[in-house]
Parts: C-alpha cells; structure tokens; sequence
C-alpha cells in the first residue's frame, strides 16, 4: 500500500538524523519511493521555545496495517537515537509520523489517519504536494487548499536538496 511519512528533527545533526530515518525504514519492511526537499521550520504546538526543525515527507510503499507502520517508525525513531518519553511537541532527535496510508481512514488510541494535522501544518503539506502536487485527504480535501488557507502563519523555508 502507498503511503506519506512526515519526519522531523531539532536535536544535533538534524539533517543525518532524517537521512537515517530514511535508511533505517527497509529493514523495517518499508520501502521508500520518493523524497521531499528537506525545509527548515519553526515549532509549532505546545513548545514553540526550541531549536526550528528540518522537516521533510516521504512517499512510501508497505504491506503493512496502520499498526504495524506505526510499530515500524517507532522502531526506527528508536535506531536513530530518539528516547521514549519527554515533553510532547518538545525537542527530538528525530520524529517519523505516518500521514497517510492509502486511500483509507484509521483510528485507535494510538494512530489516527489521515493524521489530524495534515491540513494545518505547513510543514506537512508543503513537501507533501512537492511528491504530488495534487494530493487529496481520502475524504476528498484538497491539501493545496489547505496551504492557501493557511495564510502566511508557520514559516516553512527550503534548506535542503531530498533526503535521497
């Protein structure tokens, strides 16, 4: 199944940190098709005082279920030197979120997709329609939409070529 992972950092080499997110996803029975740019953001959410992020989408394509790609960038965060608990929102070494998967929809207590931020996150949408320009939520919403709404707010600037 095609899906997007979002990833981030804001902790040390924050670049090498998402290159080896990227590297590390196979072992995990992802496979990665296609890199975004890598942008420099700031924080956004509950801890706006920490170091801006580089964030950067990934199209990818598993035979997993959403709780088993959830378990699978878990894992990864893990191998990259992220450390369970901390502050939620706060400063990491790396974070690799599921996005989307498919076409469908998913809730539990752990993962909800499409991931209810897609829509007001800069940082998501702006790598997402630079893999596709005309992606849509399976519910039809269009995410160029979404970034026209958004008005100016979340300052999102290139910082680098893909990951891959």
């Amino acid at each position: 199944m095609i899906g997007y992972l979002g990833l981030g950092s804001n902790l040390g080499e924050r670049r090498g940190h998402l290159e080896a997110a990227v590297r590390e996803l196979p072992s995990h029975g992802v496979s990665v098709l296609a890199c975004s740019s890598v942008y420099d953001t700031e924080p956004v959410g509950l801890v706006l005082d920490q170091p801006s992020f580089l964030n950067a989408c990934v199209r990818i394509e598993a035979a997993l279920d959403p709780p088993g790609l959830l378990a699978a960038c878990k894992a990864v965060e893990r191998s990259v030197g992220r450390v369970e608990g901390g502050v939620r929102h706060g400063p990491r070494v790396v974070d690799v979120d599921v996005l989307l998967l498919g076409d469908g929809v998913y809730s539990s207590e752990r993962l909800v997709l499409p991931h209810p931020e897609v829509l007001s996150r800069r940082f998501v949408i702006v790598p997402l329609l630079e893999l596709d320009p005309g992606l849509t939520l399976p519910g039809g919403e269009s995410l160029a939409a979404a970034l026209a709404a958004l008005g100016q707010r979340q300052e999102v600037r290139l910082a680098g070529p893909p990951l891959l």
